[in-house]
């Protein structure tokens, strides 16, 4: 995984903000959502267009928080991107993308194709919610049914967990935040292309949206939720 430290001066700025280094260190499992985005074959197996290699390393990670919630009674989202249609989203398929590349990524976004599925690795529990989004944030308007999944359930915490941390994982957890959902990235469940990508994001997020944790932290804050509900 990612080798990552948050600057000191970062963590000092949010200490003199609210008073305490992470922001959301109790959570209670019965109102938290772990978001794992785009852990499909299309960004995560070798050879695929999307692959971001350090994402197969996160793998142990993902599985544990995700065992480690739903124990606690919190719920699992896999989120898988399904951008297909490119009239629709035109900037990206005509104006950042070539012809060539944008009908190789169209072809293996399909959702019959093996580049959509989930990478075999993962641990996917029964109980467990699968979602399509169509941009790069799930959370964005139109992009897909995980807000009101989430609402119905009462979930009022997100942890966005997944790839790229920088592309469809920060723009996913920053407008979770918009949306008043209380928002962790989970350092070590994120991938992306580079180390400085990975951390430039968690940096940005932390400084203004909310909290970033490892998995060890967000368990241990987690666990401090049921000791609250206990007493």
């Amino acid at each position: 995984m990612h080798p990552f430290t948050m600057p000191p001066e970062i963590v000092a700025r949010v200490v003199a903000r609210c008073g305490r280094e992470h922001p959301f260190d109790v959570l209670d499992p019965a109102r938290t959502a772990l978001v794992v985005i785009d852990m499909q074959n299309y960004f995560v197996a070798p050879g695929y267009l999307g692959e971001v290699p350090m994402a197969r390393a996160v793998v142990p990670a993902i599985n544990r928080l995700a065992a480690a919630l739903r124990e606690r009674g919190g719920h699992v989202a896999w989120v898988c991107n399904t951008t297909t249609d490119t009239a629709d989203w035109s900037v990206l398929h005509e104006g950042l993308l070539s012809p060539a590349v944008r009908d190789r990524r169209r072809e293996t976004m399909e959702r019959d194709h093996p580049g959509h599925a989930l990478y075999p690795a993962l641990e996917v529990g029964p109980g467990d919610a699968h979602l399509a989004k169509n941009r790069f944030s799930a959370f964005i308007q139109g992009a897909s049914a995980i807000e009101p999944h989430l609402r119905q359930r009462g979930i009022d915490t997100v942890l966005v967990a997944g790839t790229a941390t920088n592309v469809c994982c920060e723009s996913t957890a920053r407008d979770a935040m918009m949306l008043n959902f209380r928002t962790l990235m989970i350092s070590d469940a994120l991938a992306s292309f580079t180390d400085a990508e990975h951390a430039a994001a968690l940096t940005g997020f932390y400084a203004i949206f909310g909290d970033v944790q490892t998995v060890d932290e967000a368990v241990a804050s987690l666990d401090r939720g049921l000791a609250r509900r206990a007493a």
